[in-house]
């Protein structure tokens, strides 16, 4: 399709002498076209001019969208002094087909700003060259091998977003690699590439009688007023982790390589990820950039009230600006967590934002909409006389004429529409940026006063900045701690979490950023002080709260596992980035979905069944992805496994698939190093002093306490031979040990092992062989007829050793959740079945004849009323539960999940179900145990 059949619009000519005057330079036109050069003529005297001096190009080269790659192509063979003179050219006839695409609605806002900075990139590259190699045939620069002396320019700005308006000028920073020179050569270097740099920005501002190409700014490089003109990316970098401020991080956002060598560019901007985007949410973001604004204003003069003629519609009250920062300081809160926003243009930020849920998408959809019609208006405005302006003219006659290139006549009615768009944009971006007033203090006793002072004291509190934003989150903070139901127990729940944050300025500024976490705190120090004390533990947690998938649907392990691998494999190769990073990496994403499921349980949207399943699918993910990393380092030290590799059976709770929030990892590691005697790598080890220090290696991974805390506690006592015997287990020697030796304790064990993780060139197959084993022990072994006597006679060592803990005790004691499951494991193991969960392990016992369905089905009754109320006091409590330690708020909590109504039915109810449990455990067993009896 031709260029006047893609035409939407075109502007009406403002001055229709200079419009005839125009046309009179061109053949008969189509008459779209016509109207299309004419208006732009009539309205702009610089177009005008464009128009005059390319009249023979303009018109054959409109059917063509690739002007910047036929204007300048050839001119790398050209010296310093042709380059200037057709890179000038060049600009004309850009600047003339993109205006003239742009006023007839044939390009979109994204290619017209996509070929300006296409052209910008170009010239940058073309003039940077031509002083590299004019340094080098002058001697002046020693010998490298890499691309343009390994001197690259980063573009900055809307040039690095690829959204230079129609009159930018190009923000560039200038660094060299100092790698590719010897040491001896890199001060000859540096002063021969800033020279090339200097010439470069004078060849594209200098304005001749050929006009200029790109205005080029060098200051956003690192403490311009001291630096010279090209850095090494050494200095850079170092400046930057020790100086940087937040206003440089949002540069960076859009900071692209584009000009000489850009494979060393791209290799510094990867380097620049962790000071760009920070590991956790960075809402004290919001202060610096509300901060930048209020000082953009002010020195700029621009507050006040707004009127249309003389506004400034890039830095003014609803313009560009506003909407860029408001896009940046999201993607700077979040990116760091969420790889998807960084996004370098501004539409594909907001975009983004939308689609990963840190921005509704109707308001994405309106700031969006404004900034296209912002940037429109942006471009006419320049395009009247070419001039780096964005203030919309301040005479009545001005303003007709750019109302006159967006095609309209009335231009009273263009400004009213404006300021409405203006008003609309500041409305939506100014609450996220200086939030409303604090609300009022709520009526506080003495005893919480006396709390309160003591706040001061605390090392959140430390800084200045910190008590500046917690005054103000205070007020808010205290009205939903005084709205819960138990207002004490809470505020005293807020107290020991605040007192054990080292630091308070980035959780304050999360809290008065999103009021909906006060109210979560709150909700969380009101009922269950065992969450609130975990929140104290990893307060960053929080930060997965707002990620817009906090309340999304279960992913399930294997969902879970790619997030898991992802999370690792980043924190393996970014910079700064390790073995010791990955292990942080994936202790704050399993934090953040432990929180994820304590929050969901405690507010009702799962029930304890399913959070225990969802704390089951959290450690298999973990497990799963962390062996192999582990694996991975040890070889690179040691040699790959030898032979098929190794698995990490599950066992206990975790085998069974159902954790709580406060359980340990029953663990056991086996391995198959077949005929290899052992490993060949760097420090070779024999076979089985491999494996027990490999297995030594994930213990550490898993339970080592580093700064983002725990991953698990992990127990490794269900081995064979427990404590004494090895740590990894040959699958032989595990074969043998179960066939011949193992009790038959060790058996029910087995009943639920699980493989969870492998390592290794066969470790698949591995635990394939591993299965099959359990289920051939199970086969053989269950049918002694010693297993029914033997745990008889375990139930009375297990109750004389370790009694109830307290009266609410679930877990431990007759006819609660351990002797369920211990019956339950016999049932698996007399049948052969490979059920794992208790409730599995009793229908498979019904199957089999070995219980009558109805004591199968009111014993599984009985375990599920006990593994709500574990479950749920685990997650309120690490303690024996003590109903006045939890308090009303947790008490609550408690009657909820077991659908009783009250505390006495509650007891009365745990009184009975263990009693009649116990009775029937008792008849199961081949001897008369007496235990019920003495309970009842």
């Amino acid at each position: 399709m031709d260029f006047a059949a893609r035409m939407t619009r075109h502007p009406i000519p403002a001055d229709p002498d200079r419009a005839r005057h125009a046309l009179s330079l061109f053949p008969p036109l189509d008459p779209r076209l016509s109207a299309l050069i004419g208006g732009a003529a009539g309205c702009s005297p610089y177009l005008a001019g464009l128009l005059q001096k390319e009249a023979g190009w303009v018109i054959g080269a409109l059917g063509h969208d690739d002007v910047v790659a036929r204007e300048t192509q050839g001119l790398a063979e050209l010296d310093a002094a042709d380059l200037a003179v057709a890179l000038r050219r060049a600009k004309r006839r850009v600047a003339l087909q993109t205006a003239l695409a742009d006023l007839g609605g044939v390009w979109p806002l994204e290619q017209v700003t996509g070929t300006l900075s296409d052209l910008a990139d170009r010239a940058a590259d073309l003039a940077l060259r031509v002083h590299v190699a004019q340094e080098r045939r002058r001697g002046k620069l020693p010998e490298t091998g890499a691309d343009a002396g390994g001197l690259f320019a980063l573009a900055m700005g809307k040039g690095g977003a690829r959204e230079l308006n129609y009159s930018s000028d190009i923000d560039l920073i200038v660094l060299f690699d100092e790698t590719a020179y010897a040491e001896a050569d890199q001060q000859d270097a540096r002063a021969a590439l800033i020279r090339a740099t200097r010439k470069m920005a004078a060849m594209l501002s200098e304005v001749t009688e050929h006009g200029y190409v790109f205005r080029t700014d060098l200051r956003l490089r690192p403490d311009a007023a001291v630096t010279p003109v090209c850095i090494s990316t050494a200095a850079a970098l170092a400046y930057y982790e020790a100086e940087g401020r937040t206003w440089e991080r949002a540069a960076f956002i859009k900071a692209r390589a584009a000009a000489g060598d850009i494979a060393a560019g791209e290799r510094f901007l990867h380097e620049m990820r962790p000071f760009v985007w920070r590991k956790h949410l960075d809402f004290a973001a919001i202060q610096d950039a509300h901060d930048m604004r209020l000082r953009i204003r002010d020195h700029k003069g621009l507050g006040g009230r707004l009127e249309i003629p003389g506004h400034d519609l890039k830095l003014g009250r609803g313009g560009i600006r506003e909407i860029e920062f408001f896009t940046q300081t999201r993607q700077l809160i979040a990116g760091g967590r969420d790889p998807g926003l960084r996004q370098r243009d501004t539409v594909g930020g907001l975009a983004a934002l939308a689609d990963r849920g840190w921005l509704p998408a109707d308001v994405a959809a309106e700031l969006i909409g404004h900034y296209r019609e912002h940037r429109d208006i942006e471009h006419r405005i320049q395009m009247v006389g070419d001039t780096q302006t964005h203030r919309v003219p301040k005479d009545a006659a001005g303003v007709s004429v750019i109302a006159a290139m967006m095609g309209q006549n009335d231009a009273e009615g263009w400004c009213a529409r404006l300021r409405q768009r203006l008003d609309h944009v500041h409305d939506l971006t100014e609450s996220f940026f200086a939030p409303g007033e604090a609300r009022q203090r709520p009526p506080i006793s003495p005893e919480s006063q006396a709390i309160i002072d003591r706040w001061q004291t605390y090392p959140a509190l430390r800084s200045a900045r910190a008590r500046q934003i917690f005054k103000r989150v205070e007020p808010e903070l205290l009205s939903r701690l005084a709205r819960t139901g138990h207002p004490t127990e809470a505020l005293s729940r807020f107290d020991g979490f605040l007192s054990g944050l080292p630091a308070g300025v980035q959780i304050f500024s999360l809290f008065e950023a999103n009021p909906q976490l006060v109210d979560l705190l709150a909700d969380i120090c009101g009922s269950a002080p065992g969450l609130a004390a975990y929140l104290t533990r990893h307060p960053v947690v929080l930060d997965a709260v707002l990620g817009g998938t906090f309340f999304s649907p279960w992913p399930g392990a294997q969902g879970l596992r790619a997030e898991a691998d992802r999370i690792l494999q980043t924190a393996l190769t970014e910079p700064g980035g390790g073995y010791e990073a990955a292990l942080d990496a994936i202790r704050r994403w399993a934090h953040e979905w432990h929180f994820r499921i304590g929050v969901h349980h405690l507010r009702g949207l799962i029930d304890a069944d399913e959070a225990g399943v969802q704390y089951a699918d959290l450690a298999d993910a973990a497990l799963a992805a962390l062996f192999p990393v582990v694996a991975a380092d040890f070889a690179r030290k040691h040699g790959v496994p030898p032979g098929r590799g190794a698995v990490v059976l599950a066992m206990g709770s975790l085998g069974a698939r159902s954790l709580n929030a406060g359980s340990d990892l029953d663990l056991i590691v086996i391995y198959d190093a077949g005929d290899t005697e052992g490993s060949d790598g760097p420090r070779p080890l024999a076979a089985r002093p491999y494996y027990a220090r490999l297995t030594q290696a994930v213990i550490t991974a898993i339970s080592a306490l580093t700064a983002e805390g725990r991953l698990y506690e992990v127990d490794m006592r269900l081995r064979p031979s427990g404590r004494q015997g090895p740590v990894a287990t040959a699958i032989e020697s595990f074969r043998s040990y179960q066939m011949a030796e193992a009790w038959t304790w060790e058996h029910l064990a087995l009943t639920r092992a699980r493989v969870v993780a492998t390592a290794g060139q066969e470790a698949e197959a591995l635990g394939n062989e591993v299965e099959a084993l359990r289920l051939e022990v199970l086969r053989e072994r269950g049918s002694d007829q010693r297993v029914m006597p033997d745990l008889a006679d375990m139930r009375e060592r297990i109750f004389a050793a370790r009694p109830m803990d307290g009266a609410w005790e679930a877990k431990i004691g007759p006819g609660r959740l351990q002797d369920i499951d211990l019956l339950a494991q016999s049932l698996a193991l007399r049948a052969g079945d490979p059920a794992r969960g208790t409730l599995a392990q009793l229908r498979a016992g019904r199957r089999a004849g070995l219980m009558a369905a109805a004591d199968a089905d009111r014993l599984a009754s009985t375990w599920r009323f006990l593994w709500r109320l574990h479950a749920s006091g685990r997650l309120l409590t690490a303690k024996p539960l003590d109903m006045d330690h939890i308090g009303l708020g947790g008490q609550d909590f408690l009657l909820r999940e077991s659908g009783v109504a009250s505390i006495a039915d509650l007891a009365s109810r745990l009184r009975d179900h263990c009693a009649a449990a116990a009775a029937l455990i008792d008849a199961a067993l081949p001897v008369e145990t007496g235990i019920a009896q003495a309970e009842g």
